[in-house]
């Protein structure tokens, strides 16, 4: 009982931090999981899930949505802007956007369909240059111009340098965050989630701390 035991240690890093008791969304993060680890937890009652491919997305989730009810979907993976079409019509909230370009595909799909789900700008706190996100220097200047196009970003997310302590990096989009009037904080994994939680978050993303280590296929 995996979602169980990740659920209390949630809930206890909620309390640690004075907040509110479900006042942090947890993402389970099922990404190239067998089907029955995910149903697995579909089976137990949790309705909130994270995907980094849309094709993969596409595949499996709507079955799932007929089947299980209604869920909430997060794109916590890198967005191509050929994908961003799909990508809107599946999804709940996209966490990574963060360039120009998709910026404008956005905004057009925007102006189509009245509507979008909900965005958070990803930040390359650990300016990273094999990582995506808009760097810390150009975020104003981002969120600036993305506002300009009638987006209306919600929060922030970051994944921290594999190698360092993520709490400073969670501090810094906290700081961001508050400074631009923006309430969602998308950080925290399965090793860090509750620093994260101390730091202000509204989403964690778990993964394999639920569903058990992922099996990439080989080619």
């Amino acid at each position: 009982m995996a979602l169980t035991d990740i659920t209390e240690r949630l809930r206890a890093a909620e309390r640690a931090a004075g907040r509110a008791e479900g006042s942090v969304k947890l993402i389970a993060v099922s990404k190239v999981q067998p089907a029955e680890r995910v149903e697995a937890v579909l089976q137990q009652g949790h309705r909130v899930f994270g995907e980094n491919y849309v094709q993969e997305a596409a595949g499996k989730w709507p079955a799932w949505r007929d089947r299980f009810g209604p869920l909430e979907l997060h794109m916590i993976g890198p967005l191509q802007t050929n994908k961003a079409k799909v990508a809107v019509d599946l999804f709940d909230a996209i966490h990574t956007l963060d360039r120009p370009s998709l910026a404008q595909k956005l905004a057009s799909l925007q102006q189509a369909r009245g509507s979008l789900p909900q965005l958070f700008v990803q930040v390359n706190t650990g300016e990273e240059p094999q990582k995506a996100g808009v760097l810390p220097a150009d975020f104003a200047g981002f969120l600036k111009d993305c506002r300009a196009m009638e987006l209306s970003p919600v929060g922030l997310m970051c994944i921290p340098p594999e190698d360092q302590d993520s709490a400073p990096h969670f501090a810094m989009l906290a700081r961001m965050a508050a400074d631009h009037g923006l309430s969602g904080l998308s950080m925290g994994m399965s090793g860090d989630f509750e620093s994260a939680v101390a730091h202000g978050a509204t989403h964690v993303r778990v993964g394999s701390a639920i569903f058990g280590a992922r099996s990439y296929p080989t080619a």
